[in-house]
């Protein structure tokens, strides 16, 4: 990946503030769930702070991947802390009166609580009094049940705080997307690769995330608008809404009595994502810088910036100075690449105009390519105006990958000859080109030998060179799942138990929705189902319409008074048991958890036009 500017190595500033107010650490970093199962170990990253860089890792990532490596309590200012190392996120803990504030409490109940009794190890048992989800991201509300409890938000010990439309935004990208979002993210975030030299070291926001129970508590209180202002326990907070920016659903907020702006996700000590690669919605690059600028223009007197990820800056000149950066560096992708646009460029012809930075954005180590990148930024920003089509007829409607692939290996003289010409690509080190060819003779011929091992050799030599540290993980992914003949890598975040609290937060309507996107259409075409639902610990009655291959969930008895084929009286958790897999239809029938009126058969047809999400789908090959 392409970069002109060179950083100054001399600047130890990063590397100080990384460990500054340092309390006390996690010894072992090493945290497990119930059951024994390692879900985080920051300890495997040690290696990483070895002064001897190994040829397989970027000089750059491997200083990025060291910083994030630290681990502990830290003290922010008095009264304000962070856990960090425990997971690829921060969490903070504000002091109040009588207890603490919890913002962003990691991706599992496991390390949260890890988190938290580190804090009270050395700062006393303080009750949580509230906590804040930042954003709609998993890895900043999924721990919250290890530190709070649904019985004390019900019971008004706790209050959770959110930014508007976040339970929106939680489900339509943690569920909905969620199955083909894991699976990328396996190849994104590097999870099945070793940890070492020639494996993983980590992606530039954080080094992995943790795999334990995740969770979710609904908002009590959200945050509607720039400038509303809360007191929790006594903590003032001045909140800046953000929609749009990292996360469709965001927020800020100054501490105005102790001189803090937590920035969430918003700034970095990295270049972001405008769209990440394991997929999501385009963000807005516009609108991210704009919301920056007025941050500055809101909290200029702000003397500490804190974030969800990465180390704290201290002194207002610096603050300033980052905030600043990080708002041109947003503003310098967008504005460039809708005026390349505007002269006829496309997508990635643009990223390849766009090679670097100019002047200080180049030369910033905050602005950096470790987790997102220039040149997939600049597509992002394209896409977001212009779409996947690029104007050419030619590329209107093209063939599928196999079939493209197939004709271009035929129309070069076959599989070998293909792979000879990319032999000599790769030993004339035009890797990318080499990755192309081969990509098309593995899509045409998935087992020519030839092809897997060159193009092995090719994305790990492509990974190796890697600023950043999300390419690094694809490519060397690619090559692991090659080089294992086809074999998938293990199931992550397959549908299971650990799943049942996350259901649980859902609404009804939510669940039902999230069944609408798993009906196979073509087959539900053939029916017309319609299904009502009586929840007696809720009240709440539905009406779950299948017609013309859409599922409908309405609330309240179908229109014009259509009698239900078939009804179901349950509690809410028994649904929730059902769609967690700990259960089935048939056994909660006959538990009694399930009483049904009407043809029981239309349950079995309606369950059985419910796909289960593809949890391992191939990638590099067909």
């Amino acid at each position: 990946m392409p970069t002109t500017s060179e950083p100054d190595w001399d600047d130890t500033t990063d590397q100080v503030n990384a460990t500054r107010g340092l309390i006390d650490r996690l010894e072992p970093c090493v945290v497990r769930n119930d059951a024994g199962r390692v879900v985080w170990d920051n300890d495997r990253w040690d290696f990483l702070n070895e002064e001897d860089r190994p040829a397989t890792v970027h000089p750059s990532l491997w200083r990025q991947s060291g910083l994030n490596t630290a681990q502990g309590l830290f003290e922010v200012v008095p009264g304000i802390y962070q856990v960090r190392g425990l997971d690829v996120s921060n969490m903070t803990i504000v002091e109040g009166d009588t207890g603490v504030v919890v913002v962003d409490p990691l991706t599992s109940k496991e390390v949260a609580a890890a988190g938290l009794a580190l804090y009270t190890r050395n700062r006393g048992e303080r009750p949580v009094k509230a906590v804040i989800y930042t954003h709609s991201h998993g890895d900043h509300f999924g721990g919250v049940l290890g530190v709070t409890t649904q019985r004390a938000v019900d019971a008004g010990d706790c209050v959770v705080v959110a930014p508007d439309g976040f339970m929106h935004h939680a489900v339509s990208e943690n569920v909905f997307a969620g199955p083909a979002m894991l699976r990328r993210a396996v190849y994104m975030y590097g999870r099945s690769l070793p940890v070492g030299a020639v494996g993983s070291v980590g992606f530039g926001l954080g080094q992995a995330l943790s795999t334990g129970t995740v969770g979710l508590i609904p908002p009590t209180v959200s945050v509607t608008r720039t400038g509303q202002e809360l007191v929790l326990d006594g903590v003032r907070l001045d909140f800046q809404l953000t929609p749009d920016t990292e996360a469709p659903a965001e927020l800020n907020f100054y501490l105005p009595d102790r001189g803090v702006l937590l920035i969430a996700e918003n700034v970095n000590h990295s270049l972001h994502n405008v769209l990440t690669l394991r997929g999501a919605q385009v963000r807005d690059a516009h609108a991210w810088a704009s919301y920056i600028t007025e941050s500055i223009q809101l909290y200029g007197e702000a003397r500490v910036l804190i974030g969800s990820h990465n180390w704290p800056t201290w002194g207002r000149a610096e603050v300033t100075r980052l905030l600043t950066l990080q708002r041109d560096a947003y503003a310098y992708l967008h504005d460039q690449t809708v005026r390349l646009m505007n002269q006829g460029l496309t997508g990635p012809e643009i990223a390849e105009e766009i090679r670097s930075f100019p002047g200080e954005l180049g030369r910033a180590w905050s602005t950096r390519g470790y987790y997102g990148s220039i040149s997939h930024n600049v597509k992002a920003v394209y896409q977001r105006y212009m779409g996947w089509y690029d104007g050419n007829p030619a590329h209107l409607w093209q063939h599928p990958p196999v079939g493209q692939a197939t004709r271009y290996v035929a129309a070069i003289g076959g599989a070998d000859a293909t792979v000879a010409v990319a032999r000599e690509a790769f030993d004339g080190g035009d890797l990318r080109w080499a990755a192309e060819l081969l990509n098309h003779v593995l899509f045409a011929e998935p087992e020519h030998p030839g092809a897997r091992e060159l193009q092995i050799a090719t994305y790990e030599k492509l990974g190796f060179a890697q600023e950043n540290g999300t390419w690094r993980n694809i490519y060397l992914t690619g090559a692991k799942e090659l080089r294992e003949a086809g074999q998938r890598t293990r199931r992550v975040g397959a549908p299971g138990k650990e799943s049942l609290d996350m259901l649980a937060a859902l609404t009804t309507g939510q669940l039902f929705e999230s069944m609408a996107v798993r009906l196979d259409g073509p087959r539900a075409a053939a029916h017309r189902l319609l299904l009502r639902w009586e929840f007696g610990d809720t009240g709440e009655v539905w009406t779950l319409l299948v017609g013309n291959g859409v599922l409908t969930p309405m609330r309240g008895d179908a229109p014009g008074g259509e009698a239900p084929q078939l009804t179901l009286r349950l509690e809410r958790s028994a649904l929730d048991r059902i769609l967690a897999r700990m259960t089935s239809f048939p056994e909660a029938i006959g538990s009694g958890a399930v009483s049904v009126d009407g043809d029981v058969t239309v349950l079995t047809t309606f369950h059985g036009l419910l796909e289960t999400p593809a949890r391992n789908f191939p990638i590099v090959l067909p």
